[in-house]
């Protein structure tokens, strides 16, 4: 039984699908803004959108799942101010609007892969759903929700009581605190843009029946999730970020399109600290995927970096905090593949056991440090068993570290004939074997690899 912390509650629940007869759970997810390329604070989110799915996949449920490309619409404000990130990315860069998005989508889809993200069901741009989101302004505006100005089509906010309720702000104490906006036309300083009348200059517009207009950020995902999985759907995802603004607008734009809050369940992951402070370019500490392998880190030791600590809590990203990662993600694999070939036998109601304490911990609302733990108890295990192999196998569907293949903290994957000699190797020093661990040492350097003992255990590398 899967139980979920929901947002909008502010309470763990049980997990009840909309669509129990097919066991199909359908997830809408916030996906990245292609200006410029996504860092390891957005990777976060994404990362837990993937367990997510594994673990909805692992307790038997199928998947509808849709990510957003945001190719048009965000301004650098989420106010509704500024100019679009895409143009702005696109003049400093000195490329088209449309060559910007699609390199940086490439960037991002390729980085997704390298930590081992599934890509959702469905992956939607922005750009190819500007029709379905004029439509759903029109709905919005004829159900009385929305106004029009010399700038825009606005929500109006003070026809929403409801307005407020994922974030939990005062909106009396927000109103009466609000600056003086730039656009005077607003009924109420806490209304937003649904459609954005465009300048002269501006480059993204469409025409529509209210003149050439671009969409304002919040409308596409809530067009989008409309189209995809239909006025109701079970969970939404996304960061701690974009409770207060962007997801608050669009349940507000969901109600008043079609009166319903459109997820049961609204599930957002922390955010990462750079050395306990946010990360900003100003510091120079927005790290990208690249930048962890430009220092010999690996991709998945950022994955089992995101382990160590729950979704809901701040996680701090060090330099040294990630190099540990590396080091122990090496480790586990080593102590992982030792069991392969292992010839002791677990009774079932062992593995039984290991596995519904695996499976208690994944569903109580992912407590990944807990199902980590419990990965590592049974690595550890020094009665070597083909069992202990194949069911930390399984639990890496869920955990994604490729627990199956031995690499060097360089990234160096090893063979797999190295790999059973290093296992060998690591059982006599254990017995005390010092005579075939030396021999074993010869044996690997004849093939080309250097081995030396650590405290950490056995490090190998090339001759």
């Amino acid at each position: 039984m899967l139980y979920i912390y929901n947002t909008l509650t502010r309470k763990k629940e049980e997990f009840k699908p909309i669509d129990k007869e097919n066991n199909v759970v359908k997830i809408y997810t916030c996906g990245p803004t292609v200006y410029n390329y996504a860092h390891i604070g957005n990777m976060r989110a994404y990362i837990f959108m993937d367990t997510l799915r594994k673990i909805l996949k692992y307790d038997g449920y199928k998947l509808n799942h849709v990510m957003n490309i945001t190719d048009v619409g965000h301004l650098t404000s989420d106010a509704d101010e500024g100019e679009d990130k895409m143009e702005k990315s696109a003049r400093e860069k000195k490329m088209s609007v449309y060559d910007i998005a699609k390199m940086y989508t490439e960037c991002f889809l390729k980085d997704i892969a390298k930590l081992n993200i599934e890509t959702p069901e469905h992956v939607v741009k922005a750009t190819d759903h500007i029709k379905e989101m004029e439509e759903y302004v029109d709905k919005i505006v004829k159900n009385g929700y929305a106004y029009e100005t010399s700038k825009g089509i606005y929500f109006d906010t003070s026809k929403l009581p409801s307005y407020g309720e994922l974030s939990k702000v005062n909106l009396n104490d927000q109103k009466a605190g609000a600056r003086i906006e730039v656009d005077k036309e607003k009924k109420n300083p806490l209304d937003f843009a649904l459609w954005i009348k465009s300048p002269e200059e501006h480059i993204m517009k469409w025409d529509s029946k209210y003149g050439l207009c671009y969409p304002g950020w919040h409308i596409e995902c809530s067009a989008m999730s409309n189209k995809y999985l239909g006025e109701k759907f079970d969970i939404h995802t996304g960061g701690v970020d974009h409770i207060p603004i962007h997801h608050e607008n669009e349940i507000a734009q969901a109600k008043g399109a079609t009166g319903k809050n459109p997820a049961n369940y609204w599930m957002h992951v922390e955010f990462l600290l750079i050395d306990n402070g946010k990360m900003s370019k100003s510091l120079g500490n927005v790290y990208t995927i690249e930048d962890l392998e430009k220092k010999g880190i690996e991709p998945l030791a950022y994955r089992y970096l995101f382990y160590t600590s729950h979704y809901r809590n701040k996680l701090n990203f060090t330099w040294d905090a990630i190099k540990s990662a590396q080091t122990s993600l090496n480790n586990l694999r080593q102590l992982t593949n030792m069991h392969k070939n292992g010839q002791n036998k677990v009774e079932d109601k062992i593995l039984e056991e290991i596995e519904n304490k695996f499976s208690d911990a994944i569903n109580d609302d992912i407590n990944m440090p807990v199902a980590l733990s419990i990965v590592w108890e049974v690595a550890k295990n020094k009665d070597y068993s083909e069992d202990y192999y194949n069911l930390i196998k399984k639990f890496d569907k869920i955990l994604s570290l490729n627990l199956d293949k031995y690499q060097n903290e360089e990234g160096l994957e090893i063979p797999e004939d190295v790999t059973k000699i290093l296992d060998e190797r690591k059982l006599a020093r254990d017995k005390k074997d010092f005579q075939k661990s030396d021999l074993l040492r010869d044996k690997l350097k004849d093939m080309g690899y250097l081995v030396k003992d650590t405290k950490e255990g056995q490090k190998i590398e090339r001759a």
